[in-house]
């Protein structure tokens, strides 16, 4: 959590310095966010190359682990259906917001790069309000959802809502949370791109 505090405090920084106008137009014009989003893409690449227990998990229990991430992919894809006969937005960025699975991070930079910054504040706060969610209501999931309800919420960001994952699902699920996290991980660029790129 206190890292989800740290990242809310440092977006709330980044909008107050962009209202107030300060900074100089070599920084506010470049490609500088462009680059940005290449260097995260490739750190977190090079982060599940590192992680040898992703081909650990992946070998020790089959292929059939699969159908976890796929089925919350699913299921975010009809919550964000649901949440787009409600709100007065299109379709295309309702989707393409619920697409970050939890990554804010790197769903928001996307997201501002392909469409514009304030729907990637909107992916910003949307994920992060995902990921606080399973931290507070983990227990709840679990009682409501079974053992992996935690880890169905906390989509990609499993990582910093393993804790939570472990105390309230078992050390198994968390097992499992690890492994859906990581393809999840991996699914965030290519689904966000390719919304944008169809829809």
């Amino acid at each position: 959590m206190k890292e989800s505090v740290i990242i809310l405090f440092l977006f709330c920084a980044g909008v107050l310095t962009g209202w107030m106008d300060i900074l100089p137009d070599w920084i506010t014009h470049s490609e500088a966010s462009n680059w940005a989003v290449y260097a995260m893409l490739a750190a977190v690449g090079m982060g599940l190359g590192f992680d040898v227990r992703a081909w650990r998990i992946l070998r020790d229990l089959k292929g059939w682990v699969l159908i976890i991430p796929v089925m919350i992919i699913a299921g975010t894809a009809l919550g964000a259906t649901v949440a787009w006969l409600v709100l007065d937005m299109p379709f295309r960025d309702v989707l393409a917001v619920a697409s970050g699975l939890g990554y804010y991070s790197l769903s928001s930079m996307l997201i501002s790069r392909l469409a514009d910054t304030s729907l990637g504040s909107v992916a910003l706060i949307s994920n992060m309000v995902r990921e606080l969610v399973t931290l507070l209501l983990a227990p709840l999931f679990v009682r409501l959802c079974g053992g992996l309800g935690p880890l169905s919420a906390a989509g990609a960001a499993t990582d910093t809502c393993l804790p939570a994952i472990i105390k309230s699902s078992g050390e198994r699920n968390a097992i499992i949370s690890v492994f859906s996290g990581m393809t999840l991980t991996v699914a965030v660029p290519f689904l966000i791109t390719a919304i944008f790129t169809w829809l």
